[in-house]
């Protein structure tokens, strides 16, 4: 029986597929310490793990908004975040962490402070990644801007400050690429497919692609036409009424039932009268919608983007930021979606008669779906964290 302990920053995005993970360990007979953040308590409870709060830590949660915007895209201000959360963190962990002696670490790929602790206290250490893997061959696949790479080059002598706070508090780490970045020596759990990962042949075996970790359906949804068409902007920057009211507008009195969630920051008392073919929900069981869904209208969250391909179900695709982005740029080169250019009414009708007039899209995303299927999944990770704590024993 081996003791591992989880870190993961505050997002359903990144906690959602370990949840699966965390079951099969205790399953097994191990035991999970899980440091998160009040509003995942239940969720995490309900695996079977300890839960353990770092809410009082947390330095994002003091941030402005416009602060708060600037993190994902202001290298320097993002390290200095981290860093203030790692230091904040450093006294309560590196005390627990020495009481309990954990076999492993297993930290989220944007929880730098897992990793800066493991680093620092000699434990084995999994990087656990809901993102694509990234090396230098799968950021050309990805096409990521010359620009972007330039302001981050730039960015990386301004963090040299805050990497020296960490060398001050014992982290042994010489810049932040040490922290935000994996090696092929770093044990990596990647929750996405061989086929869907760009260029994964070019990554070592120290990389599990293990697929992504799909939950059980909870609700039942009936579908009431022949098509149905699901459009979720994810749980995050979901603030969006006009793009809903052109979806509403594109799909009025179609043959398509449409369904409709627009979160908790749009209410749906904001709608007027609806089209008899479409239904709008603050929240649905995004399982349940896609096992019957013929396209998902999505922000390609790599969550939502995995869930509908595991169903192989097509997109279209409206990204929001620099990450989704990247992933609908995946699903495109994969012909398993189609990317908006633009967010107005015309343009959703013509990308949505395009996927179904277009046999390939459906096919392409049925291909990505057998892929998923052959992935070990859940126990796949559970088999990879066994092995780093066998191997540090």
């Amino acid at each position: 029986m081996s003791k591992i302990v989880f870190f993961c920053i505050p997002a359903h995005g990144h906690t959602n597929p370990t949840l699966g993970v965390v079951r099969e360990l205790i399953s097994r007979g191990n035991q999970v310490w899980y440091y998160s953040y009040d509003f995942l308590r239940e969720k995490i409870q309900s695996t079977g793990a300890v839960f353990v709060s770092c809410d009082d830590y947390d330095a994002q949660s003091k941030l402005s908004s416009k602060d708060g915007a600037r993190i994902g895209k202001d290298l320097a201000f993002s390290t200095k975040i981290l860093v203030d959360t790692t230091l904040s963190l450093n006294d309560k962990v590196c005390a627990e962490m020495e009481l309990l002696k954990p076999d492993c670490i297993v930290a989220d790929s944007m929880a730098i402070w897992g990793k800066a602790v493991a680093l620092k206290l000699g434990i084995p250490f999994v990087c656990s990644t809901t993102t694509f893997a990234f090396n230098q061959h799968s950021a050309k696949v990805m096409k990521q801007g010359i620009g972007e790479l330039i302001k981050m080059l730039f960015s990386i002598p301004k963090t040299a400050k805050q990497i020296k706070r960490l060398q001050e508090k014992g982290y042994p780490v010489k810049n932040v690429l040490d922290l935000i970045s994996n090696d092929d020596n770093t044990h990596t759990v990647v929750y996405t497919s061989p086929e869907f990962q760009p260029c994964s042949e070019t990554f070592s075996d120290k990389f599990a692609f293990v697929g992504p970790s799909i939950r059980p359906a909870v609700d039942k949804i009936k579908k009431t036409r022949n098509k149905l068409i699901y459009i979720s902007m994810g749980t995050v920057n979901n603030n969006m009424l006009p793009f809903y009211t052109e979806c509403i507008a594109a799909l009025a009195n179609t043959d398509y039932q449409v369904i409709l969630s627009v979160g908790h920051l749009v209410s749906v008392e904001e709608f007027d009268t609806l089209p008899e073919n479409i239904s709008v929900f603050p929240h649905v069981d995004q399982i349940a919608v896609l096992q019957q869904a013929d396209i998902f209208i999505s922000h390609c969250g790599m969550n939502s983007v995995s869930e509908s391909l595991y169903f192989g179900v097509p997109l279209v695709m409206l990204p929001q930021t620099a990450e989704q982005s990247g992933v609908a740029e995946r699903v495109s080169q994969l012909g398993a979606g189609i990317r908006l250019d633009r967010s107005d009414a015309p343009s959703i009708l013509v990308a949505i008669n395009k996927i179904f007039d277009d046999p390939s899209y459906l096919e392409n995303a049925q291909t990505l779906a057998e892929g998923f299927s052959r992935c070990s999944g859940a126990k796949g990770a559970a088999d990879k964290i066994i092995q780093v704590c066998s191997n540090a024993e």
